[in-house]
């Protein structure tokens, strides 16, 4: 969770965003130390900026986790109908094994390292129009692929709703090969429209609310999209992640020098000036996007696991939703009481995975919580951790 700021596109926010988006925070608490002398937001503007974020933090990882459940019910039917040929997969999950749990903070340290490098070597400038258009095409294809279940149950069924097929082949005769076969309507032209006209908002203005927009698909997308295929498998990743924050956040500098020059939406914010200047305010409080999606992917995989116990109860995903925002709330407190910005996953990760080994240790039913394992392709359970997960055709 990160501090003020005063700019709504200066170089400390977007130096919290990336921080943030990474789990992490300046050491030095100097950027925030210096908002906070200029800018003395009111109880009140305190109070709706963190509630809002808060808010907007649990929305994306309680409808992700529910998305996700039916994402997974229909990866069997997806794999059934790729072998066949239909190569529309855009909504198949990815799954996490323990091998990429274990790798993916080396993996991000790498990109993290590499990003340091190229902001030391080439313009800035130019980086961060590279990234802006990056994220542009990313941030799109997400919030079309967010609102498009929305407009469908909106949009009366008298409506026409036509079916159109993007195919590309290679080859021809016997040796013809589809590359991409991708299915969509007319309702997913509308919503890419109207993403695309949130991105256009976005690269001009770079205002909030488009930036919250993006944030919250990517968020949702990530909750939904991403899957743990066991409870081993979360418990490596997130404490890989809890020691990468440390790590990079108090023992070096280069997550501070990237991120001072990083500009991308992947945080959220919400001004706490909003009372006294409305939508033109400019003093965010933020949250990033990794300690939403990374606890998120977990809280999801608890939510399944209720579903497999057939029980008609959701108490490992209730117990671990809980633990999130208690979580998410200790951050805000310490982070107030001692001024200083916090790395979420600090206190989230004891959270979320503590909460629910004590409710699976009360019931009796820890052995199996971490037997528990999710089926990949039509290979029925996941026996082998060190199994790729499943590629998609994009």
């Amino acid at each position: 969770m990160s501090e003020v700021e005063n700019e709504s596109t200066s170089a400390p926010e977007t130096a919290a965003a990336f921080m943030e988006a990474l789990n992490a925070t300046d050491s030095n608490g100097t950027d925030a130390l210096n908002a906070t002398a200029k800018f003395v937001a009111t109880p009140e503007g305190t109070a709706l900026a963190y509630g809002s974020l808060v808010l907007m933090a649990l929305v994306p990882i309680f409808f992700g986790a529910l998305r996700s459940v039916a994402c997974s019910k229909s990866k069997e039917l997806g794999e059934k109908a790729y072998e066949s040929g239909i190569r529309n997969t855009s909504d198949m999950p990815e799954t996490i094994t323990s091998r990429d749990a274990a790798r993916f903070p080396i993996i991000a340290s790498c990109t993290l390292f590499g990003l340091y490098l190229f902001f030391k070597v080439f313009s800035q400038a130019y980086i961060n129009l590279l990234l802006s258009v990056y994220f542009f095409v990313l941030g799109v294809l997400a919030l079309s692929h967010t609102i498009s279940p929305l407009l469908s149950r909106v949009i009366p069924s008298s409506v026409p709703n036509k079916q159109y097929q993007l195919l590309f082949t290679q080859g021809t005769g016997e040796n013809k090969e589809e590359i991409i076969n991708y299915e969509f309507d007319t309702n997913n032209l509308v919503c890419l429209l109207a993403s695309g006209v949130v991105g256009v908002w976005y690269i001009l203005k770079k205002h909030w609310i488009a930036n919250n927009l993006f944030g919250l698909a990517f968020a949702l997308n990530g909750v939904e999209l991403l899957h743990l295929n066991n409870v081993s498998t979360g418990c490596i990743l997130l404490g890989g992640l809890f020691v990468y924050d440390i790590f990079w956040v108090f023992g070096t500098n280069v997550m501070v020098t990237v991120a001072k020059s990083f500009e991308a939406p992947i945080k959220l914010v919400f001004p706490q000036d909003l009372l006294e200047k409305g939508l033109d305010a400019s003093n965010f409080a933020m949250l990033g996007l990794g300690d939403i999606v990374i606890p998120g992917i977990f809280i999801a995989l608890l939510l399944r696991f209720d579903v497999s116990l057939k029980k008609n109860s959701r108490t490992y995903f209730c117990s671990s939703f809980l633990a999130y925002i208690f979580g998410l709330g200790l951050t805000i407190f310490v982070m107030h009481t001692f001024k200083h910005a916090q790395p979420a996953l600090l206190y989230l990760v004891p959270a979320c995975v503590g909460f629910p080994v004590v409710v699976a240790l009360f019931k009796g039913e820890l052995t199996e919580m971490f037997r528990y394992e999710e089926s990949i392709g039509d290979e029925g359970l996941a026996k082998d951790d060190s199994s790729e997960p499943l590629k998609k055709d994009q």
